[in-house]
């Protein structure tokens, strides 16, 4: 990473502005998956470690500038403190006088977390005033919010231009593990790209032909590719406006000697909602009522085979994968991802995944500790691996910048 981090600057002793991303799912005041929760603690117990006294931001949901008690984050503070193991505080605001005197009471070891941001308006329109009234909280600022870090918000751009700042651990390896894959990778390296539209992911396929030996795609945006392609999809859904765009990705492909994948086979139903009269059927028997919810799970035997046939496979290679080949979803129509995710373990080879449904997938289903590395950002691992340059990271000092 060409950025500082926490281990690039003096922070004994000082009061540090953490943005991490607490964007959790919470239900009848109680905080569901803690994932992104946990993965601030690297960077915090850094932080503890060089006896800084803590105050963290975050936002959580989309309350459209306007306090919704559904949305506060306290229920957030008090899961955090009972996994991390030590007291997190909470302010009931981001701004204003009560947080000026719960921050200027905290000791060193002392943490805080303040009320979600995006109760103010001027957080998503970085608000220069705001962003400044947020500055006033640490005396360094540390962005360890990868998920948002693709988002030019107050507290994620805004803070910078008021305190020397730096990435937390956690966006360190973010960066490190998805621009390494595609920058300095162990071939073959392939990639699995899944979702619904094409529309959503042309810049990512564009970014991706010259640099991969496999790709692969999935999901309901294959349909866009099997209609470039003179094939029947019956009442799939499928973007009919981007065929031409495909089939220029297509020769992209074959022009930088990439090999792109689809499914041969493919799992199809009445409904796109449930199981309803499903069968698992070559594509040219697709028939005009049939709606393709899911790569059968022969489309995974594939990856292996092309692995193997592309180049040596001393180094087992590396996968990296950005959304589900079927409506996960629905575990009827999930046994392509299953799959899929089998044969990326089985191979042994260094595994990316991108974040979002993929990520969900991965971690309900207990797999994510199997993976080199699983995203805790859908958007922003999908601009990192576009080749997009990141808003939050690029305000970020340099590392060979002397402010500190």
């Amino acid at each position: 990473m060409t950025k500082q981090t926490v281990r690039d600057i003096d922070l004994e002793n000082k009061r540090v502005l953490v943005r991490v991303d607490y964007n959790v799912p919470i239900k009848d005041g109680v905080v569901g998956d803690t994932l992104r929760i946990k993965a601030s603690f690297e960077t915090i117990k850094y932080l503890l470690g060089k006896n800084c006294s803590i105050v963290l931001m975050s936002h959580l949901g989309r309350p459209d500038g306007k306090v919704d008690p559904a949305l506060s984050l306290e229920p957030v503070a008090k899961k955090a403190s009972e996994l991390l193991g030590h007291e997190i505080g909470f302010v009931d605001d981001c701004v204003g006088p009560k947080v000026k005197e719960a921050v200027m009471a905290l000791k060193p070891g002392g943490i805080v977390l303040l009320e979600n941001l995006r109760f103010h308006p001027e957080e998503e329109k970085n608000d220069k005033g705001f962003a400044k009234q947020l500055s006033e909280w640490g005396e360094v600022y540390v962005d360890d919010a990868f998920a948002v870090i693709h988002r030019a918000h107050a507290s994620t751009v805004g803070v910078t231009e008021y305190l020397p700042s730096v990435a937390g651990l956690l966006v360190e390896k973010e960066i490190d593990h998805i621009q390494g894959s595609l920058d300095h990778p162990n071939r073959p390296l392939a990639a699995i790209i899944g979702g619904a539209k094409v529309s959503t992911k042309i810049e990512l396929l564009e970014a991706l032909i010259p640099k991969v030996d496999i790709l692969m795609i999935g999901g309901a945006m294959a349909n866009t590719f099997f209609l470039g392609e003179s094939h029947e999809i019956g009442k799939s859904l499928a973007e009919p406006d981007f065929v031409d765009t495909v089939k220029k990705l297509v020769k992209e492909a074959e022009k930088e000697d990439t090999v792109l994948l689809l499914p041969e086979e493919v799992v199809v139903s009445a409904s796109l909602e449930k199981a309803k009269e499903v069968r698992t059927v070559k594509l040219a028997e697709v028939k005009p009522d049939d709606i393709i919810v899911d790569a059968a799970p022969s489309f995974a035997e594939t990856l292996k085979e092309a692995m193997y046939e592309v180049l040596d496979f001393d180094n087992k290679g590396t996968v990296i994968w950005n959304g589900p080949v079927g409506v996960a979803e629905v575990p009827e129509f999930a046994a392509g991802s299953k799959a899929v995710a089998d044969e990326i373990l089985d191979l042994g080879a260094i595994s990316i995944i991108g974040g979002g449904d993929t990520a969900a997938y991965v971690d309900d289903h207990g797999l994510h500790d199997k993976f080199t590395w699983v995203s805790t950002g859908g958007g922003a691992s999908l601009e990192l691996m576009s080749g997009k340059e990141l808003p939050g990271v690029a305000a970020l000092q340099d590392k060979d910048s002397e402010k500190s």
